[in-house]
């Protein structure tokens, strides 16, 4: 299981991370406070300890950011101790709140609690995918990338999906058919050229041209 430290203090934050380490958790954190939300994207943690005081936006704003696009919990870690802050923290989507000083056995318990609570018997997939700043969110048909977003159809969805899984790779057309026939959408040669087209113009319109690269007589790639 992976935990993304969200803290700006770098001792606090070193502390967390050896605490956990110790229960053999991976931990990642976060050090540009400005992209806290792509940084998740990115690493997809299954738990987020969040602090409340941040640079630039609030563990409060980043919360509410992270809800957009998953369900993981999030447990706030905070020195503010009034009760409209643990009001905040669950109103814009947290699980928990621990109030700093706070004893590291405490923290470790609630995150192998919450871990246990949401991963045992619920699917650890994730369904969100990231390349070169672009994300990609199969359940909602959509691809952003900075302030731009396009809306896809459900084949572009079902083929940009495969091309993302395996990234780096050329994927071969008749294996993306094969992959579309099994999503029941029936596609021949042409409509999968078509298809091809409609989803570069797409990428193109956020700014993302030449980001699907054609391999004569084998298939395509992202690279």
């Amino acid at each position: 299981m992976k935990i993304m430290i969200v803290e700006d203090d770098p001792t606090i934050r070193g502390m967390i991370q050896l605490a956990l380490t110790k229960w053999s958790l991976e931990t990642v954190s976060v050090d540009n406070f400005d992209q806290v939300a792509l940084c998740f994207i990115h690493d997809q943690p299954h738990l987020v300890i969040m602090d409340i005081n941040l640079p630039s936006y609030d563990g409060f704003y980043w919360c509410q950011k992270i809800r957009e696009i998953s369900n993981v919990p999030v447990l706030f870690l905070s020195s503010r101790d009034s009760p409209m802050d643990v009001v905040m923290s669950v109103n814009m989507g947290g699980d928990d709140y621990i109030q700093k000083p706070f004893h590291m056995d405490v923290l470790t318990a609630k995150v192998n609690a919450l871990l246990r609570r949401t991963y045992s018997y619920s699917d650890m997939q994730s369904n969100v995918f990231e390349h070169e700043g672009v994300v990609f969110l199969p359940d909602k048909g959509t691809l952003t990338y900075e302030t731009e977003q396009a809306e896809l159809t459900k084949t572009e969805v079902s083929i940009l999906k495969i091309l993302m899984q395996q990234k780096g790779t050329v994927v071969d057309r008749k294996k993306i058919m094969r992959h579309l026939w099994q999503d029941e959408s029936f596609v021949d040669e042409n409509t999968l050229t078509v298809n091809i087209v409609r989803l570069r113009k797409k990428l193109a319109g956020i700014g993302k041209e030449n980001w699907i690269v054609t391999k004569k007589g084998k298939g395509y790639m992202i690279p």
